[in-house]
C-alpha cells in the first residue's frame, strides 16, 4: 500500500508539502492581520480562546477545500480523462488502487489539520508575547491541552468529512462539482448561527465523518466489477 501511495504522488506530481506550507503561511498572515490590526473592531479575537477558535475555523476550511482539490486530482480527473482505464489494466486489484488514492486524502487531512492548528496557534501566541500584546488573558497549560485535544479531534473528524465531496464528484465525474461541494461543506460547518456553530457539535462531526468513510467504502466496494467507461 505504501508503494502505491508513493507511486500515486509521483505520477500526479503533487507537491503536498509545498502546497501545505503556502496554505499555513497564508493562514498565519491572515490571522496576524485580523488579530493584531484595527480590522477586528468588534473584538472577536480578544482572548486566546477566541484566537484559537478562529485558527481552528480557518485551518479546517482551507484544508477541507484543499482535500476536495486533491480528490479531484487523484480520482475525478482519472475518470473524466479516461486514464482510469489504463490504470486498472495494471496487475493490481482495483480496490487497492482506489484505497491508496483515498488514503492519501484522509492522511493528508489528518496530518495537515492537526499540525497546522498547532503551528498557527503557536505563531499567534509567540507574536503576541514578543511583539504586540493584543490578546488578553493568560496562556495556561490547561488551555494548551484543551486546544491540542480539539486540534486532534478536528483532524480525525475532517479525515472522514473530507471524503464526502467524492460522492458528489463521482455522480457527474465533475471536478468543479467536487470542489464546490467541498467549499459548501466547509462553509456550513464553519458558519456561526448566533453562538451556535455546526462544526463544534461532536455528534454532527462524528456523523459526517462516518458518512465520509461510508462514501469511500461504497466507492471501493463494487469497483472490481464496475464499468468505468
Amino acid at each position: 500500500m505504501l508503494k502505491l501511495i508513493r507511486l500515486e504522488l509521483r505520477k500526479n506530481k503533487i507537491s503536498l508539502f509545498k502546497g501545505s506550507l503556502i496554505a499555513v503561511l497564508a493562514i498565519i498572515l491572515f490571522m496576524l492581520l485580523v488579530v493584531f490590526t484595527e480590522i477586528d473592531d468588534a473584538g472577536d479575537f480578544a482572548t486566546y480562546a477566541d484566537v484559537f477558535d478562529g485558527v481552528h475555523i480557518f485551518v479546517k476550511v482551507v484544508f477541507m477545500v484543499f482535500g476536495s482539490v486533491l480528490i479531484s486530482k487523484l480520482v475525478i480527473d482519472e475518470y473524466k480523462n479516461n486514464t482510469i482505464d489504463l490504470l486498472f489494466m495494471y496487475p493490481i486489484p482495483r480496490k487497492k488502487l482506489m484505497a491508496a488514492k483515498l488514503l492519501i486524502v484522509s492522511l493528508f487531512m489528518l496530518v495537515t489539520i492537526f499540525v497546522s492548528n498547532v503551528v498557527v496557534g503557536a505563531a499567534m501566541a509567540l507574536f503576541n508575547h514578543y511583539f504586540v500584546e493584543a490578546i488578553s488573558g493568560e496562556l495556561t497549560t490547561g488551555l494548551i491541552g484543551e486546544q491540542l485535544t480539539m486540534s486532534a479531534s478536528d483532524a480525525v473528524y475532517s479525515a472522514g468529512i473530507g471524503l464526502i465531496p467524492l460522492f458528489f464528484g463521482m455522480r457527474k465525474k465533475s471536478v468543479p462539482v467536487t470542489i464546490v461541494s467541498g467549499v459548501l461543506i466547509a462553509g456550513v460547518l464553519s458558519s456561526n448561527f448566533g453562538s451556535f456553530r455546526l462544526g463544534n457539535q461532536v455528534g454532527v462531526s462524528l456523523f459526517l465523518g462516518l458518512a465520509g468513510v461510508a462514501v469511500a467504502y461504497l466507492s471501493i466496494r463494487k469497483i472490481e466489477t464496475q464499468d468505468v467507461g
